[in-house]
């Protein structure tokens, strides 16, 4: 058994102090009957809802430090995907990567079965930052940095929104942090690839404001709580 205002907040993006704010002003139902009482116990055997809307199964994040030679699919006839790699304590049906790495590209990766969220992310129009460190076969140059901020345009006439380049900051021409607000098929790749550059290693290290663990090892996982799954939506790069 659980809170009531526990088991509404787990299974949604509302913070604790909203939901209560919602139960004693009449808006939750448990069974059919309305209940004011925060601290009411209700388990999945229940009927909750919200506003006339049943309350769905409990939403889980989970952070991946996703390593390279895994793809970012829930199933794969040839390769292993980041689902096969979860641990066993984590699994259950329903959860999806939201979002795509490429199968040699590592770094954060957040698997959920909150399918809202995940179109929150990935839409253009929210112009939520994911941000990279990309190793390259050659230098970056102002020219390359300016071009990025300009937006890169493909050879196919696909113009890529504007974008942040850095040098790494010990200096190293060979290293960049790019940071861009969409996520087109190998875009990174693609956007060097423009300016003459190859990209040799490819690691992204957070999306909006939530940062990949430096603790967390490549191919392990953590539980994200509501609070920092909440990092995702703020910083913006427009």
């Amino acid at each position: 058994m659980e809170r009531l205002d526990k088991f509404i907040s787990s299974r949604g993006a509302l913070s604790r102090r909203e939901v209560q704010k919602l139960i004693k002003s009449g808006a939750v139902t448990v069974d059919g009957e309305v209940c004011r009482l925060t601290e009411s116990k209700v388990d999945d055997g229940c009927l909750v809802s919200v506003n006339g809307q049943a309350v769905g199964e409990k939403l889980v994040y989970i952070m991946m430090n996703k390593p390279a030679g895994v793809v970012s699919a829930t199933e794969d006839k040839r390769d292993k995907t980041v689902l096969d790699i979860l641990p066993q304590a984590l699994r259950r049906p329903g959860l999806f990567p939201a979002g795509r790495l490429d199968k040699d590209t590592e770094g954060l990766l957040i698997i959920t079965n909150d399918g809202g969220l995940a179109h929150r992310m990935l839409s253009p129009k929210k112009h939520v930052e994911k941000q990279y460190v990309a190793r390259l076969d050659g230098e970056i140059t102002q020219e390359t940095i300016e071009s990025f901020e300009k937006g890169i345009v493909f050879r196919d006439g696909t113009r890529c929104l504007p974008a942040k380049l850095k040098i790494a900051e010990n200096g190293d021409k060979t290293v960049g942090t790019v940071t861009i607000c969409e996520g087109k098929f190998h875009q990174v790749k693609k956007m060097f690839a423009v300016c003459g550059l190859n990209v040799v290693h490819l690691k992204r290290i957070s999306i909006g404001n939530l940062y990949l663990d430096g603790n967390l090892p490549i191919g392990s996982c953590k539980v994200l709580t509501n609070l920092e799954i909440g990092q995702v939506f703020i910083g913006k790069l427009h």
